[in-house]
């Protein structure tokens, strides 16, 4: 069974500005690879505080903050955004 991306219209919208398509898809799919139990090189941290719950992903000066349901397989994509404007 595949997993299904979401992400909300704030995501797609920087996104689409920065034209960085390629580069989430490829994070999103090491972290796939990664909770699989492969051994891929990912800057993945667990959130804590007001992001607890949601996952990062860092892709340059670009973070990628979303939210995983194992149980669903889905994820949402909630927030990308550059390092010092995406935990506001």
């Amino acid at each position: 069974m595949k997993w299904k991306v979401e992400y909300s219209k704030e995501a797609k919208k920087f996104i689409d500005e920065q034209n960085i398509w390629r580069e989430v898809r490829s994070g999103i799919r090491k972290f796939l690879q990664r909770i699989k139990g492969k051994d891929v090189n990912i800057d993945l941290k667990k959130l804590v505080g007001n992001w607890k719950g949601y996952y990062r992903i860092r892709i340059g000066k670009i973070r990628v903050i979303f939210d995983v349901s194992k149980e669903n397989r889905e994820i949402f994509v909630e927030k990308v955004d550059h390092r010092g404007k995406v935990y506001k």
